[in-house]
């Protein structure tokens, strides 16, 4: 700055007055009102730390060979957080430019986190003059040097070949926060994110499957050469049981009976739980209905390779009472146990 004329100066944005000292505890923040009117712009504060922390602590750690445990990262942060409250500092979190800074600068445990709060604080005491003429461009350069090593087109591509939902997410994610600010953008990539699961979950994938010739293994009749069992129709639902997908399940086994029947009389539906983590109330309710509708048109239904905490969930409710004697540990037991009693109907 010291080359440059008045007007060129007057030109050019600099840091400007820096308060110096050290700020002193101060409590009159836990007694003063506002919380109310605070609240939502503190909770999204704490979202928008919380997320950048982990996320450049994950590109990081990556590059390390590590590991991050987020509890751990989360109650840090809080408790960073409100020791910064009682001296008035900003909002603690792991910034990308600060971080990356730190880890080109060979920084490898938090003793370069003590150097660097004990320099800042030598600074704010003695050296706040040597600041103020610095240009902001200055240190902007230095930010936007630092983080462009985190900018990754090469994954950005991987991620649109993988899954173009996770790449709109991503493309939408960066667009908002570039044109309309950090805290919009990360909560459109967040909202979008949730629309795409529920997107998939709503309309899960469901198999017909049959046995794989001499195993007793079973597999989509779509993917594999297979030998499908008389009477039986087995459908694999691979995804958990809600509010929001069980009438499209529903339907589409409704589908597969139908073009069963047409080939062969049905009379046992086969369902193959593995996938399935849990059922909600709205999806066991329809379940009972469901069985109760197969049954009024001579088809029984079973499960199979039920997952232990759906077995739990089931066994406090009606549905799981009224099946309890038709849930079976495998596919090919399930088949055994169908195939064993037709046989005793039949002689009896």
């Amino acid at each position: 700055m010291g080359l440059l004329d008045n007007a060129a100066r007057s030109e050019i944005t600099v840091v400007g007055s820096i308060a110096r000292g050290i700020p002193l505890p101060d409590y009159s923040a836990f007694l003063g009102g506002g919380w109310i009117e605070l609240a939502p712009s503190a909770i999204l504060i704490a979202l928008v730390g919380y997320v950048e922390s982990i996320a450049v602590a994950r590109v990081l750690a990556t590059r390390r060979c590590q590991k991050i445990e987020p509890d751990q990262e989360l109650a840090a942060l809080g408790l960073a957080n409100l020791s910064a409250s009682i001296v008035g500092a900003m909002p603690v979190a792991g910034g990308f430019s600060r971080s990356v800074v730190n880890f080109d600068a060979g920084a490898r445990t938090q003793f370069a986190a003590i150097v660097t709060a004990l320099l800042v604080a030598v600074v704010a005491l003695f050296f706040t003059e040597v600041l103020e003429p610095l240009p902001q461009a200055v240190l902007a350069a230095i930010i936007v040097v630092a983080v462009a090593q985190l900018i990754d087109w090469e994954g950005a591509k991987e991620v649109f070949g993988y899954d173009r939902g996770d790449g709109a997410s991503l493309v939408v994610t960066m667009l908002g926060v570039l044109l309309l600010g950090i805290e919009t953008g990360l909560v459109l990539g967040v909202a979008l994110a949730i629309a795409l699961h529920l997107k998939r979950t709503s309309t899960p994938h469901v198999a017909v499957m049959g046995r794989v010739p001499g195993t007793e293994h079973f597999r989509n009749v779509k993917r594999h050469q297979v030998e499908c069992t008389p009477g039986v129709l087995i459908a694999r639902v691979d995804e958990s049981l809600y509010f929001a997908n069980i009438d499209a399940v529903e339907s589409t086994v409704e589908h597969a009976l139908d073009s069963a029947l047409t080939q062969a009389p049905v009379h046992t539906l086969l369902l193959v739980m593995s996938a399935v983590s849990s059922i909600d109330s709205s999806a066991e309710e329809a379940l009972v209905r469901w069985d109760e509708s197969l049954a009024t048109r001579g088809i029984r239904l079973h499960l199979a390779e039920v997952k232990g905490p759906v077995m739990d969930q089931l066994k406090s409710s009606g549905f799981g009472r009224s099946i309890s004697d038709r849930v079976h540990l495998s596919t090919h037991l399930a088949l055994e146990s169908i195939a064993n009693a037709i046989s005793v109907e039949s002689s009896g």
